[in-house]
């Protein structure tokens, strides 16, 4: 890794089981999200494939992590998940297998993150659907707490692309 960590030096599983090389969106803006199907902000995922669809030819992609840590809100297996987000979303943003976003077995995606962006209450991601968007370059450069509705990032999102 470099002295100084970018999006392009991590990797995750897609929800079908292979690995992703986070570099393979280098160059683009990016919205990462940890997200849960049984949750109050479940319906946020209408407004991440809104935000999607309305950037994405911009240079916008929004990856999604679903995330059981919170009040056990994303019980489901990749294959449940993945049939979820498409029936009741459509979302056709790339969705990532289930991970940890706090303690011992974090992400490494995530600790970075966390790292980059403390938030308000230190480093620990406190619910799912919080939001880290990422320039261009790899850096993060805004983080967004659950009640941050998606299409409220507009203006974020249009920053991050002009650069």
């Amino acid at each position: 890794m470099a002295d100084t960590p970018t999006l392009s030096d991590f990797r995750a599983r897609l929800l079908d089981g292979s690995e992703k090389e986070l570099s393979d969106y280098a160059g683009r803006v990016v919205l990462v999200v940890n997200t849960a199907s049984k949750c109050g902000f479940t319906p946020q995922y209408k407004g991440l494939q809104k935000l999607y669809e309305d950037y994405r030819e911009d240079g916008l992609v929004v990856l999604g992590f679903p995330c059981d840590q919170f009040a056990h809100q994303e019980p489901g297996d990749d294959e449940q998940i993945g049939e979820f987000c498409e029936r009741n979303f459509g979302v056709e943003f790339p969705m990532f297998s289930k991970i940890d976003v706090n303690g011992a077995d974090a992400h490494p995606l995530y600790r970075w993150l966390k790292s980059e962006k403390s938030g308000m209450l230190g480093g620990r991601i406190t619910w799912n659907f919080t939001k880290f968007l990422i320039d261009r370059d790899g850096r993060v450069v805004g983080r967004f707490g659950p009640n941050r509705k998606p299409q409220d990032l507009g203006g974020a999102v249009e920053g991050a692309l002009r650069g």
